[in-house]
């Protein structure tokens, strides 16, 4: 998504330590009208799929998920990071490594809101070692729900996350690869 690309160079800022700093546009204050092309280009992307939900951890990745789901007109669930009294009865669970924040963290989705059967597309934010991804996935293989790909705003293709997933033969759609970042700039795949 050329557009992708485009933003982050004009409203995107390289920080210290791998860490592009978006929350202008993406994951703080949102662009509205941008983020609903972020989700007609995913449903462009995985419309002929099946797609029967879109999966997401909180918070930074619901918005993006919020959106892929209404362009493929499905419900969108999302992951919390922790169990609160309002998540009752059985749950799948799974850990996560937070790259950002340098913390594990527990995941946890109702039993009532992921069933056999689903076509489960994951979306988030961001796709840096693949983490988050790994611990959607598991709550799929926990579910029986069938894995339809994956879907992230940016990809930082230097932090291998992305290509390992897709040495495994699972489709990554990224409306953005980062190749390298740096004080110097931003390069990014094609």
């Amino acid at each position: 998504m050329k557009r992708m690309e485009e933003k982050i160079l004009r409203d995107g800022k390289v920080l210290p330590g791998g860490i592009l700093k978006v929350g202008n546009f993406l994951n703080q204050q949102i662009d509205t009208r941008f983020l609903a092309q972020m989700g007609q280009e995913i449903a462009r992307l995985f419309g002929g799929d099946g797609v029967s939900k879109v999966l997401t951890i909180e918070a930074s990745g619901i918005a993006i998920a919020a959106a892929a789901g209404m362009a493929l007109d499905v419900p969108m669930v999302f992951a919390k990071k922790h169990k609160t009294s309002n998540v009752d009865g059985a749950v799948y669970s799974a850990t996560v490594h937070s790259f950002t924040h340098n913390t594990d963290y527990q995941i946890v989705v109702s039993r009532d809101y992921l069933c056999p059967g689903d076509r489960v597309l994951l979306v988030d934010d961001f796709l840096a070692n693949g983490h988050a991804l790994r611990g959607l996935m598991e709550l799929l293989r926990q579910a029986g729900a069938e894995l339809v790909g994956v879907t992230a705003a940016i990809e930082k293709g230097f932090q291998g996350g992305g290509d390992s997933l897709r040495a495994q033969g699972i489709r990554v759609e990224s409306l953005a690869i980062i190749d390298r970042m740096d004080e110097n700039g931003i390069v990014f795949r094609h």
